[in-house]
């Protein structure tokens, strides 16, 4: 049986949305939609909240959710992702619990759900491929209609499709930040993804990542409607 550790990376610091990851979205703070879908997954083993703040520990543990303290140098604006993933596994695998992959799943993704986890578990356990990332397929925001600046005037970004109509458009997908899957070997490589990476592809309606103060008022909209 394969052995699947989730993690939930959420440090109390954060300049586009202060202290995002506790804020409230239709009455519940916003790390608690992946807690519900991590602990409603099938695929996990072990889920895991790491973080450096005391109320966001607080928090998870209410929700039934596991917490390792994290370092803070480990939490600061421009500590990598990867390196916090491997403090956990580095400290989990001290107490001699070991995983063959691991999955990260980042609190500003709330419309993740948990069959999306199994899927995405399933896929790259089911393939020789080193990752899964979510994605969803752009279509206003496509390259084609994106435009550089050179001396004050738009330049096409890719001149062969400027004048493409949409239907002649190649599918471009776009990483939601919902789910990061990966085979656990790759951390020795310092590195998340690999070379073959696989893509777990979302609908657009669901791939919401919290970055702004409007994403936060349109995640409370979409929620509240759900209830």
């Amino acid at each position: 049986m394969k052995r699947v550790l989730g993690i939930i990376p959420a440090r109390g610091g954060s300049k586009g949305v202060v202290r995002k990851n506790i804020r409230e979205v239709a009455g519940r703070p916003l790390i608690a939609y992946t807690i519900a879908a991590a602990q409603a997954s099938r695929s996990l083993t072990r889920c895991i909240v790491s973080t450096d703040d005391r109320e966001t520990a607080q928090i998870s543990k209410a929700l039934g959710c596991e917490v390792l303290d994290r370092p803070a140098e480990l939490a600061l604006d421009d500590t990598p992702t990867i390196t916090v993933i491997q403090h956990v596994f580095e400290m989990l695998e001290k107490q001699g619990d070991h995983f063959d992959f691991g999955l990260v799943l980042q609190p500003t993704s709330p419309l993740r759900t948990a069959l999306d986890i199994d899927s995405a578990l399933q896929a790259l356990d089911q393939s020789d491929a080193d990752s899964i990332v979510s994605v969803y397929q752009v279509s206003d925001h496509h390259p084609a209609r994106m435009y550089n600046l050179e001396n004050g005037h738009l330049v096409s970004f890719d001149e062969k499709f400027a004048s493409a109509r949409r239907q002649e458009l190649p599918p471009v997908y776009h990483r939601n930040g919902a789910i990061y899957a990966f085979r656990r070997d790759l951390l020795q490589q310092n590195t998340l993804m690999g070379q073959k990476i696989l893509p777990y592809i979302m609908p657009e309606n669901r791939s919401l990542n919290i970055d702004n103060e409007y994403d936060l008022v349109l995640a409370d909209f979409i929620l509240g409607k759900s209830k």
